[in-house]
């Protein structure tokens, strides 16, 4: 009987469809995500394995490739897959799938899912390039929250600027009070339900979890108090510039060190930074990376704030970093399920600012600005409309437009390619 609590996700059809294609495919996500969930409940496979089981990771661990060799043959007829969960823990594992699928080329034998790319790591055996077809489980959605399709707002951005309005659905009801929670709770299954108390607790248990078991598989730790003191302040600083030097200070720990533990938590898919947008065109833009804390609901538990923390009275400043990473981390979700690739990255001169730029194929670009408010006006665009206008994007302005995300209730023409639309927009679809 199907379960009627179990939110459908959207990677689940990507999921299906690579496996038409590639000999394994490969799920990578942070811990709690849904990956197993999302293999057991909504991707037909022949059986599940998975290596937190003591018993069957020794067993992996002494000969990889006589038990899945065994287990192959025992499903072969069925043509599904099999599926092995938290794999990175034995990353061993990758030679006996190489020999397995060298002998049998066929597509789908194998979903993988770990919190970590196991092909990746220094103790795999190889890396089977061309072989595997990796894919990324973040959290949940806004839209998989509310039962919606996906975002394709990325999608519009290929028609002309002047006929967006047109393919735009109609925003969905909400309030700010909606979606402030919607951040706060973020978009861990298990989590996101509890109350704010539960939730910090439960959130910092997350943050222990992730030092102890994950960290260790992709790099070595020697100070771990020194990890989560950098995991504390890489919350505090999300939607900020990554400037290293301070970042260091106030950490207490050398260049190198945090820049490895850095690498090591954006391949957990904790954090990532966004690229400074370049182009042949850009004379004095400001090249740091942009920080951004991939789950509003963990960096809120982390830097301990609650819907109190955004009243209307509050530090606006404060509600615009989150909403900015939850925006940024909403549009991220739906990259791998767009028509075209996309690529996202921000940009900074001296004067101006936009806080995320999307650039697709045939010179377009999608550029977002956010405002923590329930009004917007025409001077919302400025920085837009000057990096079209007159900087960097002349080039691109004919296929480009300017968005103003805000939480008011109103979609909003503002000019030609120019768009307001309510943060409720991501989950309209």
């Amino acid at each position: 009987m199907p379960d009627a609590n179990l939110i459908q996700r959207h990677l689940a059809s990507s999921v299906i469809e690579a496996l038409q294609t590639s000999r394994i495919v490969n799920i990578v996500g942070p811990r709690q995500a849904g990956k197993s969930t999302l293999v057991e409940k909504q991707v037909p496979v022949a059986e599940y394995i998975t290596m937190d089981s003591d018993t069957i990771r020794n067993t992996f661990s002494t000969d990889a490739y006589a038990q899945l060799r065994t287990i192959a043959n025992r499903h072969k007829a069925t043509g599904l897959p099999i599926a092995l969960d938290e794999v990175q823990r034995v990353p061993e594992i990758t030679l006996a799938l190489k020999r397995i699928v060298d002998e049998d080329n066929r597509k789908g034998q194998f979903v993988l899912t770990g919190s970590a790319d196991v092909f990746s790591l220094a103790r795999a055996g190889d890396s089977l390039a061309g072989r595997v077809h990796t894919l990324i489980l973040r959290p949940l959605s806004a839209a998989e929250i509310k039962g919606a399709g996906v975002c394709r707002l990325l999608d519009a951005v290929e028609f002309k600027p002047v006929e967006i309005m047109s393919t735009l659905p109609p925003p969905s009801p909400y309030s700010r009070v909606g979606a402030i929670d919607l951040m706060l709770r973020g978009g861990f299954p298990e989590i996101r339900p509890l109350d704010d108390r539960q939730r910090m607790g439960r959130y910092g248990s997350y943050i222990d979890s992730i030092i102890v078991k994950d960290v260790p598989i992709v790099a070595p730790v020697r100070k771990p108090d020194l990890l989560r003191r950098l995991i504390d302040q890489l919350a505090a600083r999300t939607a900020q510039e990554l400037n290293m030097s301070k970042l260091c200070t106030a950490v207490g720990a050398r260049k190198e060190t945090v820049g490895d533990w850095l690498d090591t938590l954006e391949r957990l898919c904790m954090v990532q930074r966004s690229p400074s947008w370049a182009s042949s065109d850009v004379k004095k833009a400001v090249h740091w990376p942009k920080l951004h804390f991939l789950d509003t609901g963990c960096a809120t538990a982390l830097r301990n704030e609650t819907a109190d923390s955004f009243d209307i009275g509050a530090d606006p400043t404060a509600l615009g970093a989150i909403l900015e990473s939850y925006v940024y981390s909403e549009l991220d979700k739906t990259l791998p399920l767009l028509n075209s690739q996309w690529h996202l990255s921000h940009w900074r001169s001296k004067n101006a600012e936009i806080d995320i730029i999307a650039e697709g194929p045939g010179r377009r670009l999608a550029l977002f600005e956010m405002k923590a408010s329930s009004t917007v006006s025409q001077a919302d665009f400025k920085p837009i409309d000057w990096f079209l206008q007159e900087g960097p994007g002349k080039s691109y302005a004919a296929k480009s437009v300017g968005f103003v995300v805000y939480l008011g209730d109103q979609l909003l023409a503002m000019g030609p390619g120019r768009i307001c639309f309510p943060l409720s927009m991501l989950w309209s679809f």
